[in-house]
């Protein structure tokens, strides 16, 4: 299983748009077309297809909030590619590629506390949890470098 992460490109982003998550996974990411939209309108954006071989399989994006801080914005895999190990590894490759910034202290997720899966996977990555966001919906976590 050869997995990778690559840009969003005129060439892929129309493949990565329609990756769609299960329907009971639907109000925790949003819809990769509009993350799409969003980075192109917004500076310090970083998009990221996860391909499998050469299908693409699932989406990043990431946004630098400050020279210190980078946070992951949107993690989706594919419902037909779930469950294979296609998300941690992505995510390993991700955070390598993040961990490259210049000056990084700090990478920070969030995530939906009702999401059964979601603080064991990030935790299992180092991310500790800090407590919910400003409009207390989501939960933060983060890694300090």
């Amino acid at each position: 299983m050869n997995i990778s992460i690559r840009p969003v490109t005129k060439e892929n982003f129309e493949q990565i748009s329609d990756l769609a998550v299960s329907e009971a996974q639907q109000d925790y990411v949003a819809e990769n077309s509009w993350s799409l939209l969003e980075s192109k309108y917004h500076t310090g954006y970083t998009t990221r297809g996860i391909y499998l071989d050469e299908k693409p399989v699932g989406f990043f994006m990431w946004v630098a909030e400050t020279p210190s801080k980078i946070s992951i914005w949107r993690f989706m895999v594919d419902e037909q590619y779930q469950k294979q190990g296609i998300g941690r590894v992505a995510m390993e490759l991700a955070l390598h590629d993040i961990k490259l910034t210049a000056e990084l202290q700090e990478i920070e997720i969030c995530y939906n506390p009702s999401n059964p899966v979601a603080e064991s996977f990030y935790q299992s990555f180092g991310f500790t949890e800090v407590g919910m966001d400003e409009d207390d919906e989501d939960m933060l976590a983060i890694i300090s470098l």
